[in-house]
């Protein structure tokens, strides 16, 4: 799917700067900081759901391991 990513110039000039760096094209920069981007925040969501599904049935025994 493609699509129009509208950055600002500062945006843009250092997404050049980083792909000039990397020896890369700006669009593969862009497209892994995007997987990167996606990746990071889908484990911290599982993790929160995680936590918030077990938590409550070791409550007890956190609060008495915390004394």
């Amino acid at each position: 799917m493609a699509m129009t990513l509208r950055l600002t110039d500062d945006e843009a000039e250092a997404l050049k700067r980083r792909a000039e760096l990397e020896r890369r094209s700006m669009q593969d920069v862009a497209r892994q900081a995007v997987r990167e981007y996606v990746e990071s925040h889908s484990r911290a969501e599982l993790l929160d759901q995680v936590l918030d599904d077990e938590l409550p049935r070791y409550a007890e025994a956190l609060e008495k391991l915390g004394r």
